[in-house]
């Protein structure tokens, strides 16, 4: 018996040193299985045929999550052609607008080709690889040209068959090559030169016609008819 309060004195200090257990909350446990799933990953906001894209390697970098890019060929080939869009065409000021979409290529820079007629072609500018969109100058009023769009990088350039190049007119469905053919339409103000000529020139050769008439009857005399004869009188 007087070990009793000793022993129980004991079993006290011994409780009282062992740490207390925490109760487990649903919420940490559902947080902690949050934090260890991966985010699933989605396609980056690329486009193609996007003026002014960004590269999709700075997508990635920029976003909160990895975004997957489209796939590309390797860098030691020279990249696809690219797809030539739509071209608008202001016939007033001679210029016409063309648009592209890039290739599924690593491109450094673009640049326009355009034939006129069988010679040699105009290479425009260089635009870097963020570009969609370049404007074609000096067109003269009626002319038919063709336009194709170049890629390079460090590889190579990518090929433009130019006016040998199939499907030009895209009789068949959109243009899915890199040429098409351009057709700038004749200016309004030489369309009313025009009809003012051809009235001009029917006006003179209306008048010539009636003044030749006159001179004629002027010069030979027109045939007078008798007189009737009045019988019984």
């Amino acid at each position: 018996m007087p070990r009793s309060p000793c022993l129980l004195w004991l079993l006290a200090v011994t409780f009282s040193l062992v740490p207390r257990t925490q109760p487990l909350v649903a919420g940490d446990l559902e947080g902690d299985e949050q934090d260890e799933t991966p985010l699933p990953a989605v396609p980056c906001d690329y486009d193609h045929c996007r003026h002014l894209q960004v590269p999709c390697q700075e997508l990635q970098r920029a976003g909160p999550a990895a975004c997957l890019c489209p796939s590309l060929s390797s860098a030691l080939q020279p990249p696809h052609p690219p797809r030539l869009g739509e071209v608008r065409v202001e016939a007033e000021t001679g210029r016409a607008e063309v648009h592209w979409c890039a290739p599924s290529s690593p491109v450094h820079q673009y640049w326009l080709l355009l034939w006129e007629g069988s010679g040699a072609p105009q290479k425009g500018p260089s635009f870097n690889s963020t570009v969609r969109r370049a404007e074609l100058k000096g067109l003269k009023p009626g002319g038919a040209y063709v336009v194709c769009v170049v890629a390079a990088n460090d590889a190579g350039e990518s090929r433009a068959p130019g006016p040998q190049a199939e499907g030009l007119d895209g009789a068949e469905g959109p243009n899915l090559g890199p040429c098409g053919r351009l057709t700038v339409p004749p200016r309004p103000l030489t369309l009313l030169h025009a009809a003012v000529g051809v009235g001009s020139a029917l006006a003179l050769l209306s008048c010539s016609a009636l003044v030749w008439h006159f001179c004629l009857r002027q010069r030979w005399g027109c045939p007078r008819r008798g007189r009737p004869s009045h019988a019984g009188l």
